[in-house]
């Protein structure tokens, strides 16, 4: 089944989810009364451009949709990169961001808060967060190439490994707060995509070859 962020419950006029490897996607659709033709999504490219969708479909080059129109579902889709989910409970508008590790470096989560900011007057103390599944600190290693480009603090030497471990939800966290997302309306996912394998798709266990998982959030009319 999907996973539903607890964080949203108080809203009714919401539907967010992320799907698992069990669920396939039209099923979740249709179990919420979404149809395919109301998502929007993008060819994603690991970069911090911002989409902002009037109308559903499929646009090129965008790694972050936002939408303030009803049953406008936006999606993004991931295997081992941070999928964050946004709601603003005053502009009643959404957001849905994959953040992979070179997005994260980008502030793709910043740039977007302050797209919504500017397109439909966020404010962080409204706004409501979802850090989806991906994948770990401990089972991210990367080389000093890449933990060079992140702030040292969430980068861990493991000195018996000889490796860098990088945690992308605590980075990714660091964006959120910095906007003015109070914590308490934060949701992380505590499932790592790699260790929770059976549940999850994970582009570095399966070696690439292997399924997405969908996390969408949308207003409901």
């Amino acid at each position: 089944m999907a996973i539903a962020p607890k964080i949203f419950s108080p809203f009714k006029n919401i539907i967010a989810l992320q799907t698992t490897r069990q669920t396939s996607v039209e099923s979740q659709l249709e179990k919420f009364g979404i149809a395919e033709s109301n998502l929007a999504s993008a060819k994603q490219i690991h970069d911090n451009k911002v989409l902002v969708a009037s109308v559903a479909g499929k646009a090129e080059g965008y790694d972050a949709i936002i939408t303030n129109k009803k049953n406008v579902f936006v999606s993004v889709a991931t295997a081992d990169c941070t999928p964050v989910l946004i709601y603003d409970s005053k502009t009643n508008s959404v957001a849905a961001i994959h953040a992979g590790w070179r997005g994260t470096v980008l502030n793709i989560v910043s740039e977007t808060l302050v797209r919504m900011k500017k397109e439909f007057g966020s404010d962080g103390k409204n706004c409501f967060a979802f850090i989806g599944a991906c994948i770990a600190e401990c089972s991210f290693e990367v080389g000093a190439e890449v933990a060079e480009k992140f702030d040292s603090a969430f980068v861990r030497w493991d000195e018996e490994k000889k490796k860098h471990f990088v945690d992308l939800k605590k980075a990714n966290k660091k964006q959120l707060l910095d906007f003015g997302i109070p914590e308490g309306q934060i949701e992380i996912s505590g499932d790592c995509t790699v260790l929770n394998n059976d549940n999850y798709f994970s582009y570095r266990k399966e070696m690439g070859k292997t399924g997405r998982m969908i996390s969408l959030i949308g207003i409901t009319s």
